[in-house]
């Protein structure tokens, strides 16, 4: 995860799903995912809009739980926001006519967003290395049922969940030597059957 606060149990409904599936608005949280907390000016210059239009939209993203307040910038003169992470773990709003445009939306803008991260971790190999040990890039199949699947995320999540509330903590109490924002993907997902197995 990155600065953004931990993702719990939160998954998206169908009217969030459909507030989010906004191009500005993906981008506007994409860029609070990657960049960290920023106000609605920082936005509206590193997206060329004005920050009357960010404001708006961070409102609305605000209103349905994607972003909040940043306690690191207490109340001031511009309000800073940071987002705040979601899981898509239930897709059933695909299946419902007046949702399924937004989830798709939201899945490829979530794709496209980790191949952009991917593709700058890989063109900065050389100088994270020197100062970075720790990181994996990792690919594993493997013939699971249902019920083993969902145990498998079940304890995954729990680790995730249990380490990066631990980092949260240890920042708020201000230890952050040798901290830095790191990104973790997890996806589990059934692969198309093959013909003939």
């Amino acid at each position: 995860m990155t600065d953004d606060k931990s993702a719990d149990e939160r998954t998206l409904g169908p009217e969030a799903l459909k507030a989010f599936a906004h191009p500005l608005r993906m981008s506007m949280y994409a860029e609070l995912r990657n960049g960290g907390p920023a106000t609605a000016t920082m936005l509206g210059r590193r997206l060329g809009e004005s920050s009357g239009q960010t404001s708006y939209h961070l409102r609305q993203l605000e209103k349905h739980g994607f972003v909040e307040d940043d306690p690191d910038h207490p109340a001031g003169r511009e309000r800073w926001w940071r987002a705040v992470g979601f899981r898509m773990d239930d897709l059933d709003a695909l299946d419902d006519p007046g949702s399924a445009q937004a989830v798709r939306a939201v899945l490829q803008s979530m794709i496209a967003e980790r191949a952009q991260t991917l593709t700058a971790w890989a063109a900065s190999l050389d100088e994270v290395r020197q100062d970075w040990d720790v990181q994996v890039f990792s690919n594993i199949t493997a013939d699971l049922t249902q019920d083993e699947a969902a145990e498998l995320v079940e304890r995954l999540t729990a680790v995730v969940e249990e380490i990066t509330e631990r980092g949260r903590v240890a920042k708020e109490e201000g230890r952050t030597d040798g901290r830095r924002r790191v990104r973790l993907y997890l996806d589990v997902l059934p692969l198309p059957e093959t013909r003939g197995t």
